[in-house]
């Protein structure tokens, strides 16, 4: 499938801003099953200087300096991607997990993609004893990693309830666990700390998903948004596979990979520092359109 994907970020100011120095991490990644065809970002105020490199888990990452005083930032980046990916069965023949656990600590490799960097707490993913074992419910001796990992994910989703009015970035796990309320990136962050206490690599996805309305309703433009989900180390044989907490979802072809990292902190679509004083207002519209 071949998806046209538009995300545009805005900010208002109350009063003009001086400067701004942007991240931006809106380049859909290329590997695991997906391909990128082309990206483009526009930004308004256009910037005095953009600079662009990889970041240690792969992800292009601009940089942008302006300096035009604005009271309005609106960044627009539209890409095209193909994505060729099929979502293994919930109960396919895996690894026992305690083997997948000491796999991933014997591991020697210190690349993006070892197991090994996605084992311990991270800033916005500490290990918790109360998480942890809400965790281990779903592990009992020998069970498959993917019939493990696919349990807990199916309990966070009838568990806990999609709040977006709950919780902001910076709510700290704990708060999150104990209300049982969130959004995406909430329970992504809560199915990370569980297997992290149990030993198992865990990584923080962000991207987008294709959503599809109600038979006979229109589709609304911008009514879709950055989505986030976990990708679990199965084992050398299987690799990383994505599963999506928010909906009960194996990840597959419907998804489309943003950024990887250890928690939201890595992946952040755009963030960075201003000079000015007083409010902002800050609006997402992302649209997610199947090519025909």
């Amino acid at each position: 499938m071949i998806y046209d994907v538009r995300h545009v970020t805005t900010y208002s100011y109350e009063t003009p801003v001086s400067f701004a120095r942007c991240s931006l991490r809106l380049e859909p990644m290329s590997g695991d099953g997906q391909r990128l065809i082309s990206h483009s970002v526009d930004i308004r105020p256009r910037p005095a200087e953009r600079t662009v490199r990889r970041d240690f888990f792969g992800t292009l990452t601009e940089s942008v300096l302006i300096e035009t005083a604005h009271r309005s930032l609106r960044i627009d980046s539209r890409s095209r991607v193909s994505v060729e990916r099929l979502a293994p069965a919930r109960d396919a023949a895996s690894p026992p997990w305690e083997r997948v656990r000491e796999a991933a600590f014997a591991a020697s490799s210190l690349k993006a993609a070892s197991p090994v960097g996605y084992v311990f707490a991270s800033a916005l993913v500490p290990v918790l004893r109360p998480v942890t074992e809400y965790a281990f419910a779903s592990f009992p001796p020998d069970r498959g990693i993917l019939a493990g990992a696919a349990d807990l994910m199916r309990r966070i989703r009838s568990e806990f309830k999609y709040d977006p009015k709950a919780t902001v970035i910076s709510t700290p796990l704990r708060d999150v666990f104990e209300k049982r309320r969130g959004v995406c990136q909430d329970f992504a962050h809560v199915m990370i700390a569980g297997l992290r206490g149990l030993g198992l690599p865990a990584a923080y996805v962000s991207g987008y998903l294709r959503t599809v309305p109600p038979p006979g309703q229109p589709r609304l433009q911008g009514a879709d948004a950055t989505h986030a989900w976990v990708s679990v180390w199965c084992g050398s044989e299987l690799g990383w596979i994505g599963f999506d907490p928010t909906n009960d979802l194996m990840v597959g072809g419907d998804h489309v990979v943003l950024a990887i990292g250890r928690d939201f902190a890595d992946v952040s679509p755009v963030d960075g520092v201003i000079v000015g004083a007083r409010k902002q207002k800050l609006n997402v519209a992302v649209d997610v359109l199947l090519v025909e």
